[in-house]
């Protein structure tokens, strides 16, 4: 194991055991340095590595600290999704390393035609939950998206969708139609680095079975995550609920 993924799995082992706490503050890079006895560069390949794990983000001006993943947990923010949950329903929660795989790419290979059908593409103020999902004020302005995606034209997944208008300029309804994720790789040069997901079964609502055409109350596979970029800038905040017979979730590393 080279000198900085050790490092780098020492402060895994602190936050997992609860002795860095979700919210505290890393030392400085230069404290790091004295401590383990290396280099900047060493201490900053180690922040990188736990930044990709998911595990840390950087805050401008202010440090780097130990994401909250209970705070995911505590309320999903998207009022028509959670319309029909029940609080009672069993969830679960892990940070995730990722591809950047979005519906587009993990199906791109299927030779099954993909499209989507566009329902909200506005330009809002977050509401309070979503806004601190995102790191973001609620003067600010966010995308809302909501989408169904589908293969050979039947409907698999319903999509609610806000990320920061700041963060990501020039995205256009017609991008919908695609990967948003590749707008966001290709045309601004974003590294998508992790995600946060909570994974929970909801019964679907009667919008969303229509849009779905599926029957009302019908369980659903939802998956609520917050995505980070490789600085640790959260890009967005969506929730997507799959229609529980039609396919299946795959290549989930959990880390």
């Amino acid at each position: 194991m080279l000198k900085y993924q050790s490092i780098a799995s020492d402060i895994q082992r602190s936050i997992e055991s609860g002795a860095l706490k979700p919210n505290a503050k890393l030392p400085t890079v230069v404290e790091l340095c004295e401590a383990y006895g290396v280099s900047k560069i060493t201490v900053k390949r180690a922040i990188e590595l736990l930044t990709e794990r998911g595990l840390i983000s950087s805050r401008r001006g202010s440090g780097t600290y130990v994401k909250n993943t209970t705070e995911l947990l505590e309320q999903t923010g998207l009022g028509p999704v959670d319309a029909g949950a029940d609080p009672e329903v069993d969830s679960f929660m892990f940070s995730q390393s990722d591809r950047a795989a979005g519906f587009t790419e993990k199906h791109g290979a299927t030779g099954k035609e993909i499209s989507s059908v566009v329902y909200d593409f506005s330009i809002v103020n977050p509401p309070q939950d979503v806004a601190r999902h995102l790191s973001i004020s609620r003067e600010d302005f966010t995308y809302r998206i909501c989408r169904v995606r589908c293969l050979d034209e039947e409907p698999m997944v319903i999509e609610y969708t806000y990320m920061p208008l700041d963060l990501i300029p020039g995205l256009k309804r017609a991008h919908l139609y695609g990967s948003v994720y590749a707008y966001l790789r290709n045309a601004l040069g974003l590294k998508i680095s992790s995600f946060h997901r909570i994974i929970r079964a909801v019964p679907a609502t009667e919008e969303e079975a229509k849009r779905l055409s599926t029957t009302p109350g019908i369980p659903m596979l939802e998956i609520a995550q917050v995505g980070f970029l490789d600085d640790g800038t959260p890009f967005e905040y969506s929730v997507s609920r799959y229609e529980g017979t039609r396919g299946e979730i795959r290549d989930i590393n959990v880390l």
